[in-house]
């Protein structure tokens, strides 16, 4: 059965008209005061113990052209990495099997891409369609598309297309030089017109400002349709990239951009994606409440670490949070079926690290 949704009176209609001004008094308030409105906002649009989970997979690694500054992918920085081929179809079948099995639904495969090539891009469409073909949700990252490639992508099945703004349109070009922010934002709206939902967020802590990170939900809140699911990363610092010595992100900076994030964009899936590595049980707690309700679920984040799966199934029984299920699938079988597997898996070590 799907999540029960229950809308408060009153609730205030989704909004695309957000000034500068709201947005910093906003992230202004009172820590407390600040969640509660959040908070307020999740219940009113979404189940609070509910979380989407993910899983991502790197399909093609390293030798990116772009210069994205926190990136470890890019062919501009020595930061070891091994270059990777494309994986071939079944493989990236094989492992949406996987995750499936785990409890994810929904697949996400990311290439270090400026752009798909006409070679590749053939493999990719199969790759949507395999992972479709299994009953979860896709999603692909593949750098800049044609409208041409948004329309075939959207054939093939896929259902998200992940393409972040990373910041503001004032501080981009301080973090990348080789794709410029209208060219992301046309991306965005090849992926809109050829009927796909859009994956769209950012990063903090590579420098940037509170009116950075405001005018950055402004962005997205302004759009004509909000995107669906909104990744907010904390940067990964990598050796070899011209971050690596990033000043640390304040965690209740971090809580409080997830809270504005939920307040401004309420009908969306707020993910807390990226750095979670860093972040400790207490901290991943807070961010739930802050209206956080997706995550990256599995080992890796393309190249970074991710808490392992265990970690999170405890994490989310001593919450009292469960899976999100599909809406397509969402049938009591179905979902009793994910939840038992997952009480399966935790069983033991999940009593073991409740009373640590």
């Amino acid at each position: 059965m799907t999540a029960t949704v229950h809308v408060l009176p009153n609730t205030p209609a989704t909004r695309h008209d957000w000034r500068l001004a709201e947005v910093l008094a906003l992230f202004a308030q009172p820590f407390n005061d600040l969640l509660f409105q959040a908070q307020s906002v999740h219940r009113a649009y979404f189940d609070a113990n509910r979380v989407q989970v993910s899983t991502l997979l790197s399909i093609k690694t390293g030798a990116c052209p772009e210069d994205c500054k926190y990136c470890p992918q890019s062919g501009h920085y020595n930061t070891g990495l091994e270059r990777e081929k494309l994986m071939q179809v079944q493989q990236v079948i094989e492992a949406a099997k996987r995750a499936k099995d785990i409890g994810s639904t929904r697949f996400c495969m990311g290439a270090a891409w400026k752009h798909p090539s006409g070679k590749d891009f053939p493999y990719v469409l199969e790759m949507v369609k395999g992972v479709k073909a299994l009953g979860m949700e896709t999603c692909m990252t593949l750098g800049k598309l044609s409208r041409s490639q948004s329309e075939a992508l959207a054939t093939a099945g896929l259902d998200y297309y992940n393409h972040n703004l990373d910041t503001s349109p004032e501080f981009y070009g301080n973090i990348i030089t080789t794709r410029t922010y209208s060219e992301r934002l046309q991306t965005l709206a090849y992926v809109r017109d050829a009927g796909m939902k859009i994956c769209c967020g950012g990063i903090l802590g590579m420098g940037e400002s509170t009116d950075d990170r405001a005018k950055l939900l402004m962005q997205l809140a302004n759009l004509p349709q909000h995107p669906e699911s909104v990744p907010i990363n904390m940067l990964v610092k990598v050796q070899g990239t011209p971050l690596e010595n990033a000043e640390e992100v304040d965690p209740f900076d971090f809580i409080r951009m997830l809270a504005v994030a939920r307040i401004m964009l309420p009908k969306s899936h707020v993910r807390l994606s990226a750095g979670r590595e860093q972040m400790n049980e207490q901290m991943q707690a807070l961010a739930f409440f802050a209206g956080a309700n997706s995550i990256f679920y599995g080992e890796k984040l393309l190249t970074t670490d991710n808490p392992q799966a265990e970690k999170d199934l405890a994490l989310f029984a001593r919450l009292g949070i469960k899976p999100e299920e599909r809406e397509e699938h969402a049938d009591e079988v179905h979902q009793g079926a994910i939840e038992q597997a997952l009480l399966a898996q935790q069983n033991e070590r999940l009593f073991y690290n409740a009373a640590a």
